[in-house]
C-alpha cells in the first residue's frame, strides 16, 4: 500500500479508546473521515460512543466538513484488523512507555509498511517507542492538547530514523484537517508546550511555598494578565509589544537581556522576520481587538 497525499487521506484508525483517543476520533468525524477504532478494554466502544456523543455537538459549532457522520465509526477489538489498511494511524493508549512500545511493535506488523504511526504520548521520545516497530523511519509523535477535539495545537517529534519525508507529510496532514502543528527541529522529552507548562507551575508552586500568594491566585494572576494576551499573541510577540513603539529592542535596551548570550540577537531577528511590515499600531489594535472580543464571551466557572 502506497502512503497517499496528506491532503488525500480517506481512513484513519485510532487505537485508544480513551478520552484523547474518542477526542481524536471525533475530531476526525468532524472533517469527514472514516474512522476505524480499537481498544481492548471492556466495554471500550460503549464509553468512546458516549464521549464522541458528548463532543459532538460543540464540533458542529465549530463547523463540520462535508460528508460528517457519526455513522463512519467503525469500532473492532481486533487491533489487527483495526491497522491492516489504514492511511493513518493515531495511537491514543495509556501514557506508559512499555504498553506504547509493546503496541508500536504490534502495529507495525499489521499495517501497511507506508503507513504512519503517530502516538498521542505527552512525553516520551519517538526514538524509544519505536525501537521494536517495523520500519521505524514512519513513526512520530502527533502530541495534542486536551480536548483533542477542539485545542488544535498538535506537536510532531521525529525519532531518530524518521525520515523528513515523514515529518513533512504527517505535518501536512495535521494541518490538512484543520489542526496547527508543530514541527520539532528535534527529539526532546515532553516536547515544547508541556514543558513550559511545567516551568510555569513549577514556579506557582514556589510562591505557594514562599507564602507569596496561594493556588487560587496563581489562576487569578494567569487568567486576567498574561493568560489572555497569550492566548493569541504567545509569550514572544508579547514581549516585543512590551517594548512600546520601540518594539523588542526597546524592550532589550530598557530591561536588558537574560537569555542564553547572544541569543538576543537571534530573537530580533525572529520578531522581524514574522512581524514582517506590520506596525506596532496594527498589532496593539489587533491585541485590543482580541482582548475586548475575549473579555466580552468569557463564561465563570460553574
Amino acid at each position: 500500500m502506497t502512503r497517499p497525499a496528506a491532503t488525500e487521506v480517506k481512513h484513519v484508525t485510532c487505537v485508544g479508546a480513551g478520552t484523547i483517543g474518542a477526542g481524536w476520533a471525533a475530531y476526525f468525524l468532524a472533517r469527514g473521515l472514516d474512522v476505524v477504532a480499537t481498544d481492548p478494554g471492556p466495554d471500550a466502544e460503549m464509553r468512546m460512543r458516549k464521549n464522541i456523543e458528548g463532543a459532538w455537538p460543540k464540533l458542529e459549532i465549530l463547523g463540520l466538513s462535508d460528508g460528517a457522520s457519526l455513522d463512519r465509526l467503525h469500532f473492532t477489538a481486533d487491533l489487527a484488523a483495526a491497522v491492516g489498511e489504514a492511511q493513518f494511524i493515531q495511537e491514543s493508549a495509556p501514557d506508559y512507555e512499555e504498553l506504547k512500545i509493546e503496541l508500536f511493535e504490534n502495529i507495525g506488523a499489521h499495517a501497511p509498511a507506508d503507513t504512519v504511526i503517530s502516538s498521542s504520548s505527552s512525553k516520551f521520545l519517538p526514538t524509544r517507542l519505536a525501537s521494536r516497530c517495523a520500519n521505524p523511519q514512519r513513526c512520530v509523535i502527533g502530541h495534542p492538547f486536551v480536548p483533542s477535539y477542539l485545542v488544535p495545537l498538535v506537536e510532531v517529534v521525529g525519532g531518530q530514523q524518521t525520515t523528513d519525508e515523514v515529518m513533512t507529510w504527517t505535518t501536512a496532514f495535521y494541518n490538512a484537517v484543520g489542526k496547527k502543528a508543530l514541527r520539532l527541529k528535534k527529539e526532546i522529552d515532553a516536547y515544547v508546550a508541556n514543558r513550559l507548562q511545567h516551568v510555569v507551575f513549577g514556579e506557582a508552586a514556589q510562591l505557594v511555598a514562599d507564602g507569596v500568594c496561594d493556588f487560587e491566585d496563581i489562576d487569578t494572576a494567569m487568567r486576567y494578565g498574561p493568560g489572555m494576551r497569550w492566548a493569541f499573541a504567545g509569550p514572544v510577540l508579547c514581549y516585543h509589544m512590551g517594548g512600546g513603539k520601540g518594539g523588542i529592542r526597546h524592550m532589550i535596551d530598557h530591561f536588558g537581556w537574560g537569555g542564553p548570550q547572544g541569543q538576543d540577537k537571534t530573537l530580533i531577528e525572529a520578531v522581524d522576520e514574522y512581524v514582517g511590515d506590520t506596525s506596532m499600531d496594527e498589532l496593539e489594535q489587533w491585541r485590543d481587538d482580541n482582548l475586548l472580543t475575549m473579555l466580552k464571551h468569557f463564561k465563570p466557572m460553574p
